[in-house]
C-alpha cells in the first residue's frame, strides 16, 4: 500500500470520527430535550388530573352579580 493511500485512508478515518462526534453530540442534546419535554407533559397531565378531581369551577358556572 503507497504512503499517499495510506494517507488519504486515515484521512478518511479522521473526518468519520468528527462525524460520528458531532452526530452524538447532536443525539445527546436531544434526549436532554426530549427528557424535559416528557417531564413537562407528565406535570401538565398531572395538573390536569387534580383540575379534573377537583370537579367544575362553580365561580365560572355562576352569573355574574349584575345580571
Amino acid at each position: 500500500m503507497s504512503t499517499e493511500r495510506l494517507t488519504q485512508l486515515e484521512e478518511k478515518l479522521a473526518y468519520q470520527e468528527h462525524s460520528i462526534a458531532e452526530l452524538n453530540d447532536v443525539i445527546y442534546r436531544q434526549q436532554q430535550e426530549l427528557d424535559a419535554l416528557k417531564e413537562h407533559q407528565q406535570e401538565l397531565a398531572e395538573r390536569i388530573r387534580s383540575l379534573q378531581e377537583s370537579g367544575p369551577d362553580t365561580q365560572q358556572d355562576e352569573a355574574p352579580p349584575h345580571y
